[in-house]
């Protein structure tokens, strides 16, 4: 019996904008897309804001805690904006707040409503146009995961795609490196009257073919064949595999059908191999005219649009003719405006299988139910053509929604109807469409604004009753293992995170895992060690391990949970980081205000004293919290670092599995920053990419001459980055790990200067050490909505033969 784990696909936001980057002289820095693609440096943590504003016009003398986003942006236009009769969007990307600049309050709150919007990374002047359509976010089905000897099972998220790994498939001591990559479009010309796919194609990719087993996959099929005679005659079930994308492709033997679940062993194994699973008929007998008339052929009908309906939006009626359906889906609207805009992601509304009983046309008619919402007359009916449905590939069929009155806008029904060209009734079926977007503020108004602050000042927010949370504390680390140094190493200079110490030394080590980085020139193995208050690397033959009982003297290495907190967390003083992801992180997987401001060191304030602003939902409760924690870092004379106190605080609350994303998303940033126009050097190194692919990362980030300038070239790198850590799946131990490797391997090493990743990489390899400290919370209760991460990012259950 084969088990399979699902594992969810790690989400993140990718940066698709124009505009530019500036690097703040301060150690951490902070960056925010203001609302016309240029970069507003908030200069986190130490810089003032006087280095930018030296220009003829001076800005307004505000509050530092207050400063404009214009005043700053003023400082930096050459040129006013081009007029354009037919452009709306100024209102957007200009709002005029002078008629507020009276009423401090009533001024703040307008700033901050439309800072909510810049801070969204959103391009302001086509959402005004469409809102629907700026949602953008890289997606993709696919998962990679490491197997040693004991084997295991890996499941594709979202989907009834599974490899078995048997025990003793890899010698001892080796890893079966697998990657399962679901492709939606089967092969050009592979279906025809006699063939027809019936699963997705599927991508393997293996690292190691020393191999001694072979390995087994199950898929679900969308199909079977009719219980009459003839057609148990005609057609069979078929896995076809090749080495390369577009084929050729050859029957796999050892295939196996049970309903509609296929079982295949590849026993020929390949770095990359296609995998595909068909029905073929041995001959098409009259009056059957196509492999379809032999089976009860499954389709589905689904439905995607935006994450938020709007008051004009675009959504898309998708047919497939198997059964991998993502819950994303990427789509492309070249026809909009002329304009070279990237793909955008969709979300899943509804979906519908059913059978057309045999292959042939079909007319799709999409009705709003309930008339809040009306559709085009020429998007009320698609049709799908016989010849499309044949090819076996992915149809989408785009249609347009608008409101249909004034008024608020609410979810709403949408029907779905299937008919053949004659009438007859195949599928229907209906589907409730997303919430509006939340509304983050009031709208403005000076009379609606007065009568919310004196709310506010009148009536204070009721303080909730909140349950008794963990209490982090100071305890020892049971440390199991030892070393002693054979040699003394000595840096001249001082090289960061890496441990010196004296021949005879004892070392804590705090994991038997190694991990890799350059050392004085090559690659090398080192251990995570503790010495005299510092955590840091060690080279693994500069130690001979020993256990506790062997240890003499404990005067340099007793390991402290405070201790451990402080060294892991060092890096986070200097990386990069964006407010905007941060933020939407933390209100999304925070469950209580009061938790989080206590970790945070606002244990004595109330709510009232900690809110700005009028809050009713926890999350808005969370993110003013957030607010205040970014104020007081970046006052005048503090000395704290924004990132550096959130991560500290999250991990006293325990929130592992938050503070390794987090980690993840702030070092895919700070090396696209850190690269710049480097980034082609390490792209061609990781992911093998030609000069088109590389052109086509830059290309939505050039200039009106066509080029991508140097403050821009961090965006094509963190796209790249980030899709290629979808790759990874959960593994954010192994996404930094084989990220501080590639970047070991330039010609010229940007982490001989830039050692904050190495510190990220120990960070991501201690906190799970932190979180198994029971010692330090005592009383343990999670109030996080967030998954724990396991030690590969996912316990595979083992099965045996």
């Amino acid at each position: 019996m084969f088990i399979g784990v699902t594992m969810e696909a790690m989400r993140a936001k990718s940066l698709r904008r124009k505009g530019s980057l500036m690097r703040s002289k301060s150690e951490g820095t902070l960056i925010d897309l203001d609302d016309d693609g240029s970069l507003n440096n908030n200069l986190s943590d130490e810089a003032g804001f006087g280095q930018l504003l030296n220009s003829k016009q001076k800005s307004v003398r505000r509050s530092g805690k207050w400063k404009s986003t214009s005043d700053i942006l003023d400082a930096f236009e050459k040129e006013p904006p081009k007029e354009n009769g037919l452009n709306s969007s100024g209102q957007f990307l200009n709002p005029d707040f002078e008629w507020l600049k009276n009423d401090k309050e009533a001024y703040k709150m307008a700033w901050l409503s439309h800072r909510q919007l810049t801070r969204s990374c959103l391009d302001l002047g086509l959402m005004s146009q469409s809102p629907g359509w700026a949602q953008t976010q890289a997606t993709e089905t696919q998962i990679s995961c490491k197997i040693g000897h004991s084997g295991g099972s890996v499941r594709l998220p979202d989907s009834d795609i599974s490899a078995h790994i048997p025990e003793g498939h890899v010698l001892p001591g080796e890893v079966q490196e697998i990657a399962l990559k679901a492709i939606l479009d089967p092969p050009h010309g592979l279906n025809s009257d006699i063939l027809t796919t019936v699963s997705p194609l599927l991508e393997v990719s293996l690292s190691n073919l020393n191999t001694k087993q072979c390995i087994l996959l199950e898929m679900k099929i969308a199909g079977e064949v009719k219980k009459d005679p003839l057609s148990q005659v005609m057609t069979t079930f078929v896995c076809l595999a090749a080495h390369k994308r577009e084929g050729p492709f050859q029957k796999l033997m050892n295939c196996y059908v049970y309903k509609d679940m296929l079982q295949m062993k590849l026993e020929d194994l390949k770095p990359h191999l296609y995998i595909i699973a068909a029905a073929q008929a041995k001959i098409l007998q009259p009056p059957a005219t196509s492999v379809w008339d032999y089976m009860d052929r499954l389709i589905t009908v689904a439905v995607y649009g935006p994450k938020h309906i709007h008051p004009s939006f675009k959504a898309v009626c998708v047919i497939f003719c198997h059964n991998e359906i993502p819950l994303k889906l990427l789509f492309s609207d070249n026809k909009r405006g002329n304009k070279n805009l990237p793909p955008i992601v969709l979300q899943l509304w509804g979906k519908h299988q059913f059978n057309p009983n045999g292959l042939k046309d079909l007319q799709v008619a999409i009705t709003p139910v309930d008339g809040k919402f009306e559709i085009k007359a020429a998007d009320q009916i698609k049709e799908v053509m016989k010849n499309h449905l044949k090819t076996g590939r992915v149809l989408r069929l785009p249609f347009e929604l608008s409101k249909a009155s004034s008024g608020e806008m609410v979810a709403f029904k949408l029907e779905v109807n299937v008919k053949d060209l004659d009438g007859l009734p195949l599928a229907n079926f209906q589907m409730l469409s997303p919430e509006a977007a939340p509304r983050r503020s009031e709208k403005l108004g000076q009379k609606r604004m007065d009568k919310r602050r004196e709310v506010t000042r009148s009536v204070p927010i009721p303080e909730e009753t909140v349950p008794h949370f963990p209490k982090f504390q100071d305890r020892s680390v049971n440390v199991q293992w030892y070393g002693v140094a054979l040699k003394a190493v000595f840096r001249q200079p001082r090289v960061e995170y890496l441990l010196e110490y004296f021949k005879g030394d004892t070392l804590a080590i705090l994991s038997r895992e190694t991990v890799r980085s350059l050392g004085q020139s090559r690659v090398k193995e080192w251990y995570i060690g503790f010495l005299r208050g510092r955590v840091g690397l060690v080279h693994c033959k500069n130690l001979k391990l020993i256990t506790r009982d062997q240890v003499i003297d404990f005067s340099g290495v007793k390991v402290t949970t405070q201790v451990l907190l402080d060294n892991i967390t060092l890096p986070f003083k200097k990386l990069t980081y964006m407010y905007s992801g941060i933020q939407t992180l933390i209100t999304e997987h925070i469950s209580s205000w009061r938790g989080f401001a206590e970790a945070l060191g606002y244990s004595s304030m109330s709510l009232e004293e900690i809110l700005w602003r009028h809050a009713e939902t926890e999350a808005e409760k969370v993110a003013c919290v957030l607010e205040k924690l970014k104020e007081d870092c970046h006052m005048e004379n503090s000395r704290k670092k924004f990132q550096h106190e959130l991560i500290i605080g999250l991990l006293k609350m325990d929130c592992e599995g938050l503070v390794a994303r987090l980690t993840q998303n702030t070092v895919i940033l700070s090396a696209a920053v850190e690269l710049g126009y480097r980034w082609r050097e390490l792209a061609e190194r990781l992911g093998k990419l030609s000069s088109t692919q590389l052109a086509g990362y830059e290309a939505p980030h050039r200039s009106k001459n066509g080029e991508v300038t140097s403050q821009s070239m961090w965006k094509p790198a963190y796209d790249f980055l980030y899709t290629w850590s979808l790759r990874y799946g959960e593994g954010y131990r192994d996404v930094i790990q084989d990220l501080h490797l590639a970047l070991d391997k330039m010609k010229t090493p940007v982490t001989r200067q830039w050692r904050q990743i190495t510190g990220a990489l120990i960070t991501v390899n201690c906190i799970e050490i932190l979180h198994d400290c029971k010692e330090a919370f005592p009383e343990l209760q999670h109030h996080v909505r967030v998954g724990k991460q396991e030690t590969h990012a996912v316990k595979w259950l083992l099965w045996r033969q």
